[in-house]
């Protein structure tokens, strides 16, 4: 069984779809798209600073875009599909339930609305590697904090204000190691509250279709539904915690073997390595990278 998975905020890289311009049609599609977003895509991810293509309103639709680009040039279809956090939107549109152009038409007021969220209070993300799970979670409570990613193999990332963070970083949970992230804001969290009302507004002027793939949402690893039900999970992903470790739980008991982990690729395998034992991977940084990727697909 084949999965396709699409990566989160943070997965972008500077001048990481240079390679890709070279491809037919690559460009045009980045173009056409840049119309629907309000940014060149391309230039964003070519000559995009590490902090221009920081800004959610910036990183947001060009990690979409990129996803979806990159899905066209692979061709074929999985099994399955899902997304980490702002991947949603590209999986979503893998799996036919929103087209690419509705996909970005809300994940431009989700950016924004973000974007805007982030400024109201000075917040972070700290990604916790190793620890008891339990001490792990114990730990952020405790210092106030929202386990914002519980991404599995080990890694929980944890959000709130930059004052609870570096009291977090005083009193770290035991074996555990502690790295700061360079995120606009507390994604996943409370903070994100008031973002949860645009995107709410803007889903309510889209009709989605149901799912022709199934689809896992961030919200507890079960598939989708339906298009309502994905629809109603998107919005309120927004202000919730990424359980990657249930979909990633879901693969497996579903009998997942093979994963594709679209543009800008490496994170979601990474985790898939360290837990889904047995499961052969394949990221997609560079076009050289297809070819592995389309036997994946055989």
């Amino acid at each position: 069984m084949l999965v396709i998975v699409a990566p989160g905020q943070g997965a972008q890289k500077p001048g990481f779809l240079a390679p890709w311009l070279d491809l037919p049609g690559f460009a045009d599609r980045l173009a056409a798209w840049s119309e629907i977003v309000g940014l060149d895509l391309a230039a964003c991810g070519t000559t995009g600073s590490a902090e221009e293509i920081r800004d959610t309103a910036v990183a947001q639709p060009l990690l979409v875009a990129a996803a979806l680009a990159a899905a066209a040039e692979l061709g074929g279809t999985p099994d399955l599909v899902a997304g980490h956090s702002v991947g949603e939107f590209a999986a979503a549109a893998i799996a036919g339930a929103l087209t690419p152009a509705q996909s970005l038409e809300l994940i431009r007021e989700r950016a924004q609305a973000m974007a805007k969220a982030a400024t109201l209070t000075e917040t972070g993300m700290t990604a916790v590697l190793g620890g008891e799970e339990q001490e792990v979670l114990a730990a952020i409570e405790r210092h106030g904090l929202t386990p914002a990613n519980i991404n599995g193999a080990g890694q929980i990332v944890a959000g709130g204000t930059l004052e609870e963070l570096a009291a977090f970083k005083g009193d770290p949970p035991a074996r555990a190691r502690l790295v700061s992230l360079s995120v606009a804001g507390a994604f996943h969290t409370v903070h994100m509250a008031p973002a949860v009302e645009r995107l709410r507004a803007a889903a309510a002027g889209v009709t989605p279709a149901d799912p022709r793939i199934t689809l896992l949402s961030n919200l507890d690893g079960e598939p989708v539904a339906s298009g309502a039900d994905l629809l109603s999970r998107l919005v309120e992903q927004v202000a919730s915690p990424v359980r990657w470790d249930r979909c990633m739980a879901t693969m497996t008991e579903m009998g997942v073997t093979r994963m594709i982990e679209l543009l800008p690729g490496g994170t979601l395998t990474g985790l898939a390595k360290r837990g889904m034992s047995g499961v052969a991977t394949v990221a997609l940084k560079t076009p050289d990278d297809l070819d592995s990727a389309r036997e994946l697909l055989k």
